[in-house]
């Protein structure tokens, strides 16, 4: 579901998260965890970028694509 402006006080200064890029080390830890726990576990990491805020017409093309897609976007400030 897209989050519209508004739904978090200050979209600005949330932490975007991403799948983490596993060393092999890594992953085999994981995967021990989830055979411990016996659940699986899905492994983030922090991504380096600022949320966008968009006019009111392109807040509604991304959230009509969210929906097309089945999918979350976030506009992101350019470097």
């Amino acid at each position: 579901m897209p989050v519209a402006r508004g739904d978090i006080r200050s979209l600005e200064d949330a932490m975007l998260y991403s799948l983490a890029h596993l060393e092999s080390e890594k992953l085999k830890a994981i995967q021990n965890l989830e055979k411990e726990i016996g659940s699986p576990v899905v492994a983030l990491e922090g991504v380096d970028a600022q949320t966008a805020a968009l006019p009111d017409e392109k807040l509604k093309k991304l959230q009509e694509l969210e929906s097309r897609l089945g999918v979350v976007l976030v506009a992101v400030k350019p470097h």
